[in-house]
């Protein structure tokens, strides 16, 4: 294993909104890394891994995520996934690992899209602070690495279209077998409720994330960079107990195991 630190791209597609912040998760984690321009195409393949961050690529012109995903920079991307290196998607990084095939990625075609919200309240953009639990094992899936079975993290969500949808009717029962369904919209205590507030948006099986069968690469739609930092939180205990003190309020948030979990592999698999 090398020595060096993972080099991570984060991938900035005119309208994203999210790529500062994460860069800065992605430092505070122990990695490297840069923002990277989609047309920055050349030695692209030299990254250790990339993100694929939220916001508005293209506008959202078509449907979310859809004109991002056909930029030539994501064959790239795809055939460095194949040899292994992680992609993590967030919000609109995740609609554009769908819409270019990469997640589910159980064949070499699309197989999901990411609907309107359903709720309630609204019919489209939502934004707030809700739970969501591991639903996986450690080890398995680059990105929980770090994270126990059952863990519950306080996360935001900020979207219009997050409800994974498909016309395959064998799709989500493929997924749960796979065990790709890596997390799952819960209440605070874990529990899994199928109604609104604790399923934000309406999706099948409280699906919030969703990963490649081989682990590495996964569609997230709630903001881990936005929940890496206690003083990210809300008015919660985790933040409560470190009120007043400045420099507690850097320190890493359950979400930020993300991000470790994401450096663990790339170091034990990558370097």
């Amino acid at each position: 294993m090398s020595n060096s630190k993972p080099n991570i791209a984060v991938i900035y597609f005119p309208g994203n909104n999210c790529e500062e912040e994460s860069l800065k998760a992605v430092l505070a984690s122990g990695m490297d890394g840069r923002i990277v321009r989609w047309n920055e195409r050349k030695g692209i393949e030299k990254y250790d891994g990339f993100v694929i961050p939220g916001g508005w690529a293209y506008e959202d012109r078509i449907r979310a995520g859809v004109i991002a995903a056909k930029d030539p920079v994501f064959k790239i991307i795809k055939a460095e996934a194949e040899n292994g290196k992680p992609v993590l998607g967030i919000c609109n990084g995740a609609q554009a690992l769908v819409e270019c095939g990469m997640i589910p990625g159980l064949k070499n075609n699309v197989e999901m899209a990411l609907a309107p919200n359903k709720n309630p309240f609204i019919s489209g953009y939502y934004c707030a602070w809700v739970y969501v639990k591991s639903n996986e094992e450690k080890g398995r899936c680059a990105f929980t690495k770090l994270t126990g079975k059952n863990e519950v993290i306080p996360i935001p969500i900020a979207h219009g279209e997050g409800r994974f949808v498909t016309k395959d009717n064998e799709l989500l029962d493929k997924m749960i077998k796979n065990r790709q369904i890596i997390f799952r919209y819960s209440a605070k205590d874990g529990k899994i409720e199928e109604s609104f507030p604790t399923n934000p948006n309406g999706v099948v099986y409280n699906i919030a994330a969703i990963c490649s069968k081989k682990g590495n690469v996964m569609a997230m739609m709630p903001h881990p960079e936005r929940a890496s930092f206690i003083r990210q939180l809300p008015d919660i205990e985790l933040k409560n107990k470190f009120v007043g003190n400045q420099q507690a309020m850097e320190d890493p948030a359950p979400a930020r195991h993300i991000f470790y979990s994401m450096k663990k592999y790339i170091e034990e698999e990558i370097l």
